[in-house]
């Protein structure tokens, strides 16, 4: 049973937040191309509707961290266009102070506990955040996304460990992609089903159909209840798929086109549209306007970003450690 029902408005904000990301990312990649945004930029194109069911089944106060394909995530926890697209251009103004780029996207207002660029590197460090909340009584839970190719490193398997040993209230999703980097699931492993991983440690394991906000909605709102009532880590197998290439550098050609075809007809956006549309919930005009007020969010944000200042010099070696008042004394 679901603790959070959906309703008119949750398919509706599923399409108006699905929307920005991926006109969003869009954007980035036609910026990228005329060299406004530099380095690496790993576009989410296709995965929207993971971040918009698992956001609509989460509270503000749960945290989420990620892997380096981290703009629709920040987007979802309610970091501004404006902030990511100036991170992406570098600039001072950028949710990382554009320290990070596009890897790096941080914001602890919102409980965006970062991209990591290091494959697999934020595995660990969400189980530590869930033990925080834990250790301070808190019943906030983490959602740690990783790739296909992140569940190979030994990392994960110390980390499972730990979560349900110490029942940290953590979910792990992996967004199965069918691709790390351009290296086919089917070529890395004999065992393609990735959440029988989970099932070596007594973990309660799931593969959940990304494509579909519904579906992933109601397998981490599961898995939330269980992490609140103390039960312990989850962990989601999240089949999706990207439209684009790992980054903007990956012609993709590993796969065929008519693969890409394939997953285009399960696009969220047009079938979230479609439920829409024939339960009633809105009407074309609606569709519209909200096309109309994306369109303006992204252009406004890269606009903030153009006429944003970069860092300053005296900026080089700030944000390197933290002081912090632990709540509890050291004899």
């Amino acid at each position: 049973m679901s603790s959070t029902p959906i309703t008119k408005e949750t398919y509706l904000e599923w399409y108006k937040s699905m929307l920005l990301m991926r006109k969003f990312e869009e954007k980035a990649g036609q910026l990228y191309g005329q060299q406004k945004i530099r380095g690496f930029c790993h576009l989410y194109i296709g995965q929207e509707a993971v971040v918009a069911g698992t956001i609509s089944a989460t509270r503000q106060e749960d945290t989420v961290i990620t892997s380096y394909r981290d703009h629709a995530h920040a987007l979802a926890k309610g970091v501004s266009a404006d902030a990511c697209m100036a991170e992406l251009y570098g600039k001072s103004t950028g949710c990382s102070k554009g320290k990070g780029g596009s890897m790096h996207f941080f914001s602890k207002e919102h409980g965006m506990m970062g991209g990591h660029g290091i494959v697999g590197g934020q595995i660990p460090l969400g189980a530590g955040i869930a033990f925080a909340e834990q250790y301070l009584g808190k019943d906030n839970v983490n959602v740690c996304f990783m790739g296909d190719g992140a569940v190979r490193q030994g990392a994960l398997n110390e980390t499972f460990n730990m979560a349900m040993l110490w029942k940290l209230p953590v979910i792990f999703v992996c967004e199965n992609n069918g691709y790390a980097m351009g290296t086919s699931v089917k070529r890395t492993t004999n065992m393609e089903d990735i959440y029988k991983i989970g099932l070596g440690f007594d973990m309660p394991s799931m593969p959940v159909d990304g494509m579909d906000p519904v579906a992933v909605h109601n397998a981490m709102d599961e898995a939330v209840q269980r992490a609140r009532a103390g039960e312990g880590p989850t962990f989601l197998e999240i089949r999706t798929y990207r439209y684009k290439g790992h980054s903007m550098s990956d012609p993709a050609k590993y796969r065929t086109k008519e693969e890409l075809e394939e997953y285009k007809g399960k696009d969220p956006l047009f079938s979230t549209k479609h439920a829409i549309l024939e339960n009633g919930y809105a009407d074309d005009a609606w569709f519209a306007a909200v096309e109309a007020e994306v369109k303006k969010t992204v252009e406004d944000s890269v606009k903030f970003a153009e006429e944003s200042p970069y860092p300053t010099v005296d900026e080089l070696y700030k944000d390197i450690y933290v002081q912090e008042d632990y709540p509890f004394v050291m004899d």
